[in-house]
């Protein structure tokens, strides 16, 4: 038998919580988010990169299964707002409590890119998954050319790892993807034991 790195229910047992940076809040989904969703999937580096586009019925859908994900316990999602406006979102999917694992995924609007508003969203939610829930490792992944997107996971302490060949379908074809990852012993503050 394997031992497991969070129990069942830590994740759902907790209310999701906001998170402040700076002047950036991180929150709970809202209804009232769904245009600025729509909005960024309308945006073609958004949609460079997550090959799609969004009516407000998905959305609000999206919006409902973030919340869903939570009490599943199998993903967290936080709008990135700052005075009340949204800039983006900052995700983690295929959460696996039982091998303190997760996935980062995230977007930022145009009013919000060259500001680092990523790389502080997901240093402060990668140190409270860690910190608060338990989690041991995360991982990043994103297209090789996808230059900011490693950006944003060397500024945020996520080290990269390597290079998965031919990974992901873009509409140009296939990518390789770069591996980055957190794991709590990294010690830099984004998640890592002080």
């Amino acid at each position: 038998m394997h031992p497991v790195a969070v129990p069942a229910g830590r994740l759902r047992d907790l209310a999701q919580p906001s998170l402040t940076v700076d002047e950036l809040l991180l929150r709970p989904w809202l209804t009232t988010d769904v245009a600025g969703i729509v909005d960024a999937y309308s945006d073609p580096a958004i949609q460079r990169w997550h090959t799609r586009t969004m009516t407000e019925d998905e959305a609000l859908k999206w919006v409902t299964s973030w919340s869903e994900q939570w009490q599943a316990e199998t993903g967290a999602s936080w709008a990135i707002v700052q005075d009340g406006i949204l800039l983006g979102r900052m995700g983690f999917n295929r959460i696996d409590l039982a091998g303190g694992l997760g996935e980062a995924a995230y977007w930022v609007l145009p009013a919000g890119r060259g500001r680092d508003v990523a790389p502080r969203a997901l240093r402060a939610a990668t140190a409270w998954l860690v910190g608060e829930v338990g989690l041991h490792r995360i991982e990043l992944l994103h297209s090789t050319r996808n230059l900011a997107s490693c950006r944003v996971a060397l500024k945020a302490g996520y080290l990269l790892e390597g290079t998965k060949r031919q990974h992901w379908l873009f509409a140009d074809g296939w990518h390789d993807v770069h591996l980055h990852a957190r794991v709590n012993d990294d010690r830099d503050g984004a998640g890592g034991r002080r």
